[in-house]
């Protein structure tokens, strides 16, 4: 018998790798592929699913844990950073969805209560699928991602409240509730609720304290407290997942959340595959095929009344369109909480097999349909920008201050994204007395550059009309380190669109990327991995050669490195003098992967060595802020940039006939030849031999003096 269970979860894990490799592809969330599963896997399709008591006990373990987690991510502060609109858009879309939702579902000939169930179904959105997606997009740090897990959070508490009052009224049975079994119940919640406060304040933190050391004991506490608080859940009547969700509440307080969360996902999601084939497998095909017309019905109602009413609240409190928009899109779905209703209502009796379809049916759409929609929302938005102007005010003050012209009269660098690579970036160019603006979609990033004083903009390179906002006419480059290919041409594109006449760097994945920005027009094209593991290889090449793997001495060796700017590139090491200055010793010098181990006085140091010196610790760290000092250029005596002209080489030009290694052009003007328009003949970098013609226009580029002193000699 043992045996036989084995085979059919072996076969039946089997069947949903193959169909979550197909949605994945499909690009779909592994919950429709579970679902379809236990539909093939269940008694209509292939009937593999015999042993219902152990994946109903997989299903409930998987339920529970998902509560467990959902209560160990509730992050209030969040709540509170969002501020209203969280609750605003998250309540008002409850509501809303609730009520007309009702009216719908009570007109297609369901019972007050059923009615009431699926309703209530359609008003959750899953936060595990808008977060996974929004986290594949790089937008779970932006402003509509942001106010969407907040509105997302308020649901997962609607929820949770919404169960536990079901579950109050199925423990009644038909008789109603009285008075007293209301107290009752109160009763045994509050004091469930107080004697779990008093662990997570005075037990918990102190416990999971002296159980971090190590981490796989930390990760069996929390399951066995969740498992604990289930069980005792279940006893007062509850049910195990408000057990268990308390049970994640009162760890989510701890420190050591994130580590128990993150070892518990794959756990999570390998249990809860169970639950969707549980339910795909009990789903009545005929039931269902009597239910699709009032599913497609149902499922445009989440799919364009959600949002819609998302997007209404967000432009009344002063939002962007754009912004509501995209928030709103993911609302465009319901949940798997939405199953676990319908499921449990199923369980108690409150509604039939009918309702249950409905639910399940509507689930797999909305799932299937809005994952596109967020995907492309960038595309649908531009499809749909003009209209959605219903949703905006005149003025949106809320993105108002995150908004708007340059804090100062002139800027170097325009720098669009303030991730890490960009703010390294922003850290480099201020150390060369650069001035640049900050661009971000990020509320946290900006905030944090604006403390410092930095000029800094909300804006998101897929809004078309992102650039708007920015300060192009005082930005004489604009920089992109946003490492998306579609997101960089279209930024490129909007550029040309608007004349800007400035230069433009774009940040490129690979070489194949690289070629296309530069045959696109960017100026520069920045290879963020090439870079970094270049100096990483060329850094670990040097310690291998050079640092010991024991040294037994009150000495250290450090690596230090020569900046490009650095004051002392170009330098010998005897005018140094760091023994004197820092009291270290240069023991070696690696130079793209060779090692001098002999230095004497008169060696010379460039951009990108590696000096390995010896010393005490506290004199290695001053030799390194030492050696790391950028050169302070005045930028108002060096030339913004180079200049060019066209010259006319005259009739009676002493040039004539010439080849430019008979002028030795470079040497006598000072300036090089880029290129010859003779006729309607372009000639772009003539070689030495190329002999001048009379009427021959050459285009020359250098320094300012020199091109204007040609310009005075022209004809030439």
């Amino acid at each position: 018998m043992n045996g036989h269970i084995f085979l059919e979860i072996a076969s039946v894990l089997g069947l949903a790798a193959i169909l979550g490799a197909v949605g994945m592809m499909l690009r779909q969330p592994l919950i429709v592929a579970f679902l379809a599963t236990g539909i093939i896997a269940g008694p209509s399709a292939l009937n593999l699913i015999q042993s219902y008591d152990q994946i109903q006990l997989l299903a409930h373990i998987g339920i529970s844990l998902l509560l467990f987690l959902v209560g160990l991510k509730l992050d209030l502060r969040l709540m509170r950073s969002t501020g209203p609109v969280a609750l605003a858009t998250g309540m008002g879309q409850v509501i809303f969805t609730s009520l007309f939702g009702f009216i719908i579902v009570y007109a297609m000939g369901f019972s007050i209560v059923g009615s009431l169930y699926v309703s209530v179904a359609l008003t959750f959105s899953s936060t595990i699928i808008i977060v996974k997606l929004l986290s594949d997009k790089k937008e779970i740090d932006s402003l509509h991602g942001r106010i969407a897990v907040g509105f997302l959070i308020v649901q997962d508490i609607v929820a949770i409240l919404s169960m536990i009052v079901l579950l109050a009224i199925g423990s009644q049975g038909g008789d109603g509730i009285s008075i007293t079994n209301i107290v009752l119940i109160a009763g045994k919640g509050f004091g469930l609720l107080a004697c779990v406060g008093i662990l997570a304040r005075y037990v918990l933190p102190g416990l999971t304290k002296m159980l971090a050391w190590n981490q796989e004991l930390l990760v069996l506490f929390a399951i066995a407290w969740a498992v604990m608080l289930a069980s005792t859940g279940e006893y007062l009547g509850f049910s195990k997942e408000i057990g268990a969700f308390l049970g994640g509440v009162s760890l989510a307080s701890t420190q050591y959340r994130e580590a128990i969360g993150a070892r518990l996902v794959g756990l999570r999601d390998f249990l809860l595959l169970f639950f969707f084939i549980d339910l795909g497998a009990r789903l009545d095909l005929v039931s269902i095929g009597h239910q699709i017309s009032n599913s497609i019905y149902l499922s445009l109602f989440v799919l364009i009344g959600n949002p819609l009413v998302v997007m209404a609240i967000m432009g009344f409190m002063g939002y962007r369109r754009r912004t509501g928009f995209m928030a709103g899109l993911t609302v465009a779905q319901i949940s798997e909480f939405s199953l676990i209703l319908g499921a449990l209502g199923l369980s108690l009796g409150h509604i039939d097999a009918g309702a249950m379809s409905i639910i399940t049916l509507v689930g797999v759409i909305t799932i299937c349909m809005s994952t596109y929609m967020i995907v492309y929302s960038g595309t649908l938005y531009r499809w749909l920008a003009s209209p959605l102007k219903l949703f905006e005010r005149k003025h949106p003050y809320r993105e108002e201050e995150t908004t708007g012209v340059c804090l100062v009269p002139e800027v170097d660098v325009l720098l669009i994204g303030l991730g890490n690579y960009g703010s390294g970036l922003a850290e480099h160019l201020l150390e060369r007395k650069k001035r640049i603006a900050g661009v971000d979609f990020n509320p946290m990033a900006l905030q944090a550059w604006r403390s410092r004083g930095i000029p800094v903009i909300f804006g998101d390179v897929g809004d078309p009309e992102f650039l708007d906002n920015l300060p192009l006419d005082c930005s004489a480059w604009v920089v992109s380190t946003v490492r998306e290919r579609e997101l960089n041409l279209t930024l490129l594109h909007l550029l040309k669109e608007r004349r800007y006449d400035g230069k433009i760097a774009l940040a490129a994945k690979d070489e194949e990327e690289a070629k296309d920005y530069s045959a696109r027009g960017s100026h520069v094209v920045l290879r963020p991995f090439d870079d970094a593991s270049e100096e990483a290889a060329d850094s670990l090449t040097g310690a291998m050669h050079l640092l010991p793997e024991d040294i037994d001495w009150p000495l250290g060796l450090r690596e230090i490195r020569i900046r490009k700017g650095s004051v002392f590139a170009g330098q010998r090491i005897g005018d140094l003098n760091l023994r004197a200055e820092t009291g270290i010793s240069i023991m070696a010098v690696s130079r793209a992967g060779r090692v001098f181990l002999e230095t004497d006085p008169d060696f010379r140091l460039f951009p990108g060595d590696r000096i390995i010196a010896m010393g005490e610790p506290d004199a290695l760290r001053r030799a390194e802020d030492m050696l790391q000092q950028v050169e302070d250029h005045d930028t108002q005596t060096l030339p913004k940039r180079f200049a060019m002209a066209e010259v006319l080489v005259g009739p009676s030009s002493p040039n004539l006939s010439k080849s430019f290694a008979d002028i030795r052009f470079r040497k006598r003007y000072g300036a090089t030849v880029i290129g010859i328009i003779r006729g309607e003949i372009r000639i772009p970098m003539p070689k030495p031999d190329e002999r001048l013609q009379s009427g021959d226009r050459l285009i020359v580029l250098g320094a300012p003096a020199p091109i204007e002193a040609i310009k005075e000699m022209s004809p030439l």
